[in-house]
């Protein structure tokens, strides 16, 4: 009975899509501005002229007409006239022609889905016989599209941690493997270091086919002693050795000889400056982005490194235990909002292409370069609309976009609350399919389809919420204050 009344009261104040809805309303009041800011300008082929990015603003969802004419368009049209329930995004365009900015434009860049109840949605804060009035059924909790007519919800999908260290061992060869899915900006690289049976130690990276020693980089990175080296490690007596063994197989002594060598490797035959370009290009770019991706981060980037290694040392001589892949800290959800704000920087790259190759062609024509003219709002529509219908979502992920399961009420609520994992269905996976512990309170032991799909598809517990996550910076900002050392 008390869990009756418990029950009754939270859902009296919140939604069973609540966390979709507050994720989607995010993605659009900040995602999609974050997104613009980062790409900021675009640059054709074309001298001394460039175009400025400035705000982005998504209005109500509008449909055009045959005659040209535009009105607000319901859900319930939407889906009677097969149409797609978007919303018109414009952003500010200036023309910057040698250095002097001219007139800004609001330009229609494309259409934005619109989720069912969020901010955007003409039902938003509707009350039940308003909700009647519109032909909308008040019990319905929103949290989906309406794309060609027809209702999609975004699946939320489960991964591992983004910037986490994860230690996994080979029972057979002995070797052990820290590695890092290194996440900035859309970019996920995995970036591991591993120690074999022997002790030898190297590091792998994304764009570079051959694994590097882990003494070199350190020294290309900036630790370019062997005291600096050994300082960025504990004074453990196993990890002591086995830097100390990997030291003195290192056959460099200085940073730029440690470059040099890097670069050899990446770039044979060329000069020596390209190869030490090359080289700083790939431990800037492609090691550890998430920690930054200028020359200042270098030693940062060791230390995190130096990190990486005393950890599968530890592991190795027995004196940490592996990580558990299947402990749900080690796991994130992406939903709704992280999922759009995904396929907005896949569809918005490929409208910046666009708008500056049709620049470059109106340039060569000879042609007067008018924003409204350039943009074709097309580029970016029918990417989100193509993935939206079809589920094919950006990093190869397919079935992320479903329709939505109304055989009752019951299974509409349960099919936008599903988890599914990326793994493939016809291994066994044994361990990432059976129950654990960190599951209580956040995912239903029991509601999980029978057959290939078990455990590899799950679903939210009842009182389950879904945070957003905070920014680093701040953080990283506080602890540098407190006194918190990189070599910790």
């Amino acid at each position: 009975m008390a869990f009756r009344e418990l029950s009754r009261a939270y859902y009296y104040e919140n939604s069973l899509a609540k966390q979709f809805i507050k994720s989607f309303d995010r993605f659009v009041e900040e995602g999609m501005q974050e997104i613009i800011e980062q790409q900021n300008i675009i640059e054709p082929q074309i001298e001394g002229i460039s175009i400025k990015l400035g705000k982005v603003r998504v209005e109500r969802p509008m449909v055009i007409e045959a005659d040209g004419s535009r009105r607000p368009l319901f859900p319930i049209e939407a889906r009677v006239r097969d149409l797609s329930y978007t919303a018109p995004i414009f952003l500010e365009m200036t023309q910057v022609i040698n250095g002097t900015a001219k007139r800004t434009e609001d330009v229609f860049i494309g259409e934005l889905p619109v989720m069912l109840k969020s901010k955007l949605c003409y039902l938003h804060g509707k009350s039940e016989e308003e909700l009647t009035k519109m032909s909308e059924d008040p019990l319905d909790i929103g949290g989906y599209f309406i794309i060609n007519g027809t209702e999609k919800t975004l699946m939320s999908l489960e991964d591992l941690a983004p910037n986490r260290i994860l230690v996994s061992k080979e029972k057979d060869t002995g070797l052990v493997q820290a590695k890092v899915f290194s996440t900035r900006l859309g970019f996920r690289g995995r970036i591991t270091v591993d120690r074999t049976a022997e002790g030898k130690m190297s590091v792998t990276l994304p764009s570079y086919n051959k694994a590097i020693e882990i003494s070199l980089l350190l020294r290309a990175l900036g630790l370019d002693s062997n005291e600096k080296i050994l300082e960025g490690f504990s004074e453990e007596i196993e990890v002591h050795n086995d830097i100390l063994l990997n030291i003195e197989s290192d056959p460099s002594r200085k940073k730029s000889e440690a470059l040099e060598i890097i670069g050899k490797r990446a770039a044979p035959g060329q000069p020596v400056d390209y190869q030490v370009k090359r080289a700083e290009l790939l431990i800037d770019r492609y090691l550890l982005p998430h920690i930054g991706v200028e020359s200042e981060n270098r030693l940062a980037k060791a230390y995190f490194l130096c990190r990486m290694s005393e950890r599968a040392i530890l592991v190795f001589y027995r004196k940490r235990l592996v990580e558990n892949k299947d402990h749900y800290s080690n796991k994130r959800i992406k939903i709704s909002g992280k999922l759009m704000e995904e396929l907005f920087r896949y569809s918005f790259q490929f409208l910046v292409k666009d708008i500056a190759y049709q620049m470059e062609r109106a340039n060569v024509r000879g042609r007067k370069l008018s924003m409204f003219a350039v943009v074709r709002p097309d580029a970016l529509t029918e990417r989100i609309k193509y993935s939206m219908a079809t589920g094919n979502w950006v990093g190869g992920h397919t079935g992320v976009s479903q329709p939505l399961d109304r055989y009752n009420f019951i299974s509409a609520v349960s099919f936008l609350r599903r988890v599914t994992s990326p793994l493939a269905k016809k291994h066994p996976h044994h361990k990432a399919r059976d129950l654990n512990g960190t599951h209580f309170g956040r995912l239903d032991p029991n509601e999980t389809p029978e057959g290939p799909n078990c455990g590899l598809v799950k679903n939210l517990a009842m009182f389950c919420e879904i945070t957003v996550g905070v920014p680093e910076k701040p953080v990283e900002s506080t602890l540098k204050k407190l006194g918190v050392s990189m070599k910790l």
